[in-house]
Protein backbone atom coordinates (compact mmCIF):
# COMPACT_ATOMS: atom_id res chain seq x y z
CA UNK A 1 0.00 0.00 0.00
CA UNK A 2 0.81 3.50 -1.26
CA UNK A 3 2.08 5.51 1.72
CA UNK A 4 0.45 9.46 1.96
CA UNK A 5 2.66 12.08 1.95
CA UNK A 6 1.71 13.11 5.23
CA UNK A 7 2.81 10.01 6.23
CA UNK A 8 5.77 9.64 4.77
CA UNK A 9 6.66 13.23 6.50
CA UNK A 10 6.26 11.61 10.01
CA UNK A 11 8.34 8.33 9.56
CA UNK A 12 11.33 11.15 8.44
CA UNK A 13 10.13 13.30 11.32
CA UNK A 14 10.51 10.25 13.62
CA UNK A 15 13.38 8.37 12.31
CA UNK A 16 15.28 11.41 12.61
CA UNK A 17 14.86 12.09 16.50
CA UNK A 18 15.51 8.57 16.59
CA UNK A 19 19.18 9.51 15.02
CA UNK A 20 19.45 12.69 16.72
CA UNK A 21 19.12 10.89 20.40
CA UNK A 22 20.50 7.87 19.08
CA UNK A 23 24.77 6.75 20.48
CA UNK A 24 24.91 4.17 17.80
CA UNK A 25 22.73 3.09 14.56
CA UNK A 26 23.09 -0.40 12.85
CA UNK A 27 22.19 -1.47 9.13
CA UNK A 28 20.43 -4.74 8.52
CA UNK A 29 18.87 -6.70 5.98
CA UNK A 30 16.18 -8.87 7.43
CA UNK A 31 14.87 -10.56 4.82
CA UNK A 32 14.20 -13.68 5.59
CA UNK A 33 13.53 -13.67 8.84
CA UNK A 34 9.67 -14.96 9.52
CA UNK A 35 7.17 -12.39 11.59
CA UNK A 36 7.64 -14.35 14.49
CA UNK A 37 11.17 -13.86 14.59
CA UNK A 38 10.95 -9.94 13.41
CA UNK A 39 8.58 -9.79 16.73
CA UNK A 40 11.12 -11.99 19.02
CA UNK A 41 13.93 -9.33 17.57
CA UNK A 42 11.85 -6.72 18.46
CA UNK A 43 11.05 -8.04 22.66
CA UNK A 44 14.53 -8.40 22.76
CA UNK A 45 15.62 -5.28 21.56
CA UNK A 46 12.88 -3.27 23.94
CA UNK A 47 14.80 -5.34 26.99
CA UNK A 48 18.03 -3.56 26.12
CA UNK A 49 16.91 -0.04 25.06
CA UNK A 50 17.28 -0.40 21.30
CA UNK A 51 14.55 0.70 19.27
CA UNK A 52 14.19 -1.13 15.94
CA UNK A 53 12.62 0.37 12.77
CA UNK A 54 11.74 -0.78 9.50
CA UNK A 55 12.08 1.72 6.87
CA UNK A 56 12.23 2.73 3.36
CA UNK A 57 15.35 3.29 2.04
CA UNK A 58 14.77 7.02 0.63
CA UNK A 59 13.34 7.94 3.91
CA UNK A 60 15.69 6.61 6.01
CA UNK A 61 18.24 9.20 3.66
CA UNK A 62 16.02 11.49 4.34
CA UNK A 63 16.15 11.31 8.11
CA UNK A 64 19.91 10.91 8.45
CA UNK A 65 20.21 14.41 6.88
CA UNK A 66 21.86 16.43 9.45
CA UNK A 67 22.90 14.07 12.00
CA UNK A 68 25.21 11.93 12.90
CA UNK A 69 24.66 9.41 11.10
CA UNK A 70 24.88 10.82 7.61
CA UNK A 71 27.52 8.24 6.75
CA UNK A 72 25.05 5.65 6.47
CA UNK A 73 23.39 7.18 3.93
CA UNK A 74 25.55 5.40 1.15
CA UNK A 75 24.74 1.98 2.41
CA UNK A 76 21.39 2.21 2.18
CA UNK A 77 19.80 -0.50 -0.40
CA UNK A 78 17.14 -3.28 0.24
CA UNK A 79 14.97 -3.80 2.83
CA UNK A 80 16.51 -2.52 5.76
CA UNK A 81 15.64 -2.55 9.68
CA UNK A 82 17.26 0.16 11.44
CA UNK A 83 18.56 -1.05 15.20
CA UNK A 84 18.94 2.29 17.21
CA UNK A 85 21.18 2.18 20.76
CA UNK A 86 19.41 4.79 22.73
CA UNK A 87 21.95 3.69 25.92
CA UNK A 88 24.70 2.10 25.73
CA UNK A 89 26.44 2.28 22.05
CA UNK A 90 27.59 -1.09 21.97
CA UNK A 91 23.61 -2.38 22.74
CA UNK A 92 22.39 -2.72 19.15
CA UNK A 93 25.54 -4.35 18.44
CA UNK A 94 25.33 -7.08 20.88
CA UNK A 95 21.65 -8.03 20.04
CA UNK A 96 22.53 -8.29 16.27
CA UNK A 97 25.37 -10.51 16.76
CA UNK A 98 23.99 -13.44 19.20
CA UNK A 99 20.56 -12.87 17.48
CA UNK A 100 22.56 -13.53 13.96
CA UNK A 101 23.88 -16.86 15.59
CA UNK A 102 20.68 -18.16 15.39
CA UNK A 103 19.04 -16.23 12.25
CA UNK A 104 21.56 -16.90 9.57
CA UNK A 105 18.84 -14.36 7.40
CA UNK A 106 19.82 -11.55 9.05
CA UNK A 107 22.83 -9.45 7.59
CA UNK A 108 24.12 -6.78 9.37
CA UNK A 109 25.16 -4.20 6.16
CA UNK A 110 27.11 -1.16 8.15
CA UNK A 111 26.93 0.27 11.75
CA UNK A 112 28.00 3.81 12.76
CA UNK A 113 29.29 5.08 16.06
CA UNK A 114 29.73 9.07 16.64
CA UNK A 115 29.57 9.60 13.03
CA UNK A 116 32.14 7.01 11.81
CA UNK A 117 30.99 4.48 9.35
CA UNK A 118 32.28 0.64 10.09
CA UNK A 119 31.75 -2.23 8.19
CA UNK A 120 30.23 -4.81 9.39
CA UNK A 121 33.04 -7.11 10.50
CA UNK A 122 33.33 -4.48 13.09
CA UNK A 123 29.74 -5.91 14.62
CA UNK A 124 31.59 -8.39 16.85
CA UNK A 125 34.00 -6.32 18.33
CA UNK A 126 31.22 -3.69 18.96
CA UNK A 127 29.00 -6.18 20.39
CA UNK A 128 32.59 -7.02 23.23
CA UNK A 129 32.55 -3.40 24.54
CA UNK A 130 31.74 -3.27 27.96
CA UNK A 131 28.41 -1.55 29.00
CA UNK A 132 28.27 0.85 31.81
CA UNK A 133 27.69 -1.52 34.53
CA UNK A 134 31.06 -3.23 33.33
CA UNK A 135 32.89 -0.20 32.77
CA UNK A 136 32.01 0.85 35.87
CA UNK A 137 33.28 -2.50 37.76
CA UNK A 138 36.60 -2.36 35.59
CA UNK A 139 37.18 1.45 36.80
CA UNK A 140 36.76 0.37 40.65
CA UNK A 141 38.97 -2.69 40.25
CA UNK A 142 41.70 -0.93 38.66
CA UNK A 143 41.10 2.01 41.06
CA UNK A 144 41.50 -0.20 43.92
CA UNK A 145 44.74 -1.93 42.65
CA UNK A 146 46.33 1.80 41.75
CA UNK A 147 45.34 2.68 45.87
CA UNK A 148 46.81 -0.88 47.15
CA UNK A 149 49.74 0.14 45.34
CA UNK A 150 49.87 3.71 46.60
CA UNK A 151 49.28 2.71 50.41
CA UNK A 152 51.83 -0.31 50.03
CA UNK A 153 54.11 2.42 48.83
CA UNK A 154 53.52 4.30 51.34
CA UNK A 155 54.05 2.25 54.11
CA UNK A 156 57.04 0.34 52.70
CA UNK A 157 59.50 2.91 54.64
CA UNK A 158 57.98 2.20 57.55
CA UNK A 159 58.57 -1.33 57.41
CA UNK A 160 61.77 -1.20 56.48
CA UNK A 161 62.50 0.94 59.41
CA UNK A 162 60.76 -1.35 61.86
CA UNK A 163 63.11 -4.25 60.29
CA UNK A 164 65.98 -2.65 60.64
CA UNK A 165 65.30 -1.75 64.31
CA UNK A 166 64.66 -5.29 65.10
CA UNK A 167 67.75 -5.92 63.33
CA UNK A 168 69.63 -3.84 65.44
CA UNK A 169 67.70 -5.19 68.47
CA UNK A 170 68.68 -8.71 67.55
CA UNK A 171 72.65 -7.38 67.08
CA UNK A 172 72.67 -6.35 70.19
CA UNK A 173 71.31 -8.26 72.27
CA UNK A 174 73.48 -11.30 70.82
CA UNK A 175 76.22 -9.08 71.45
CA UNK A 176 75.44 -8.90 75.39
CA UNK A 177 75.07 -12.39 75.57
CA UNK A 178 78.29 -13.12 74.01
CA UNK A 179 80.23 -10.48 76.59
CA UNK A 180 78.49 -11.63 79.47
CA UNK A 181 79.69 -15.64 78.26
CA UNK A 182 83.15 -14.04 77.90
CA UNK A 183 83.12 -12.44 81.52
CA UNK A 184 82.05 -16.05 83.17
CA UNK A 185 84.59 -17.49 81.33
CA UNK A 186 87.22 -15.24 82.57
CA UNK A 187 85.60 -15.50 85.98
CA UNK A 188 86.08 -19.49 86.09
CA UNK A 189 89.60 -18.97 84.40
CA UNK A 190 90.62 -16.32 87.46
CA UNK A 191 88.84 -18.79 90.04
CA UNK A 192 91.21 -21.82 88.73
CA UNK A 193 94.46 -20.10 88.95
CA UNK A 194 93.66 -18.75 92.32
CA UNK A 195 93.04 -22.40 93.56
CA UNK A 196 95.96 -23.48 91.79
CA UNK A 197 98.19 -20.80 93.79
CA UNK A 198 96.66 -21.80 97.00
CA UNK A 199 97.72 -25.58 97.08
CA UNK A 200 101.13 -24.25 95.96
Amino acid sequence: MALRLKDKQNIVTDVAKLAKNAVSVIIADYRGLTVAEMTNLRAKARKLDVYLRVVRNTLAHRAFENTDFACLQDVLDGPICLAFSMGEPSSAARLLHEFAKEHENLEVKALSIAGQLLGPEQLEAIAKLPNYGQAIAMLMGVLQTAIGKFVSTLTEPYAKLARTIAAVGQTRGSAGRTQGSAGRTRGSAGQTQGSARTKL
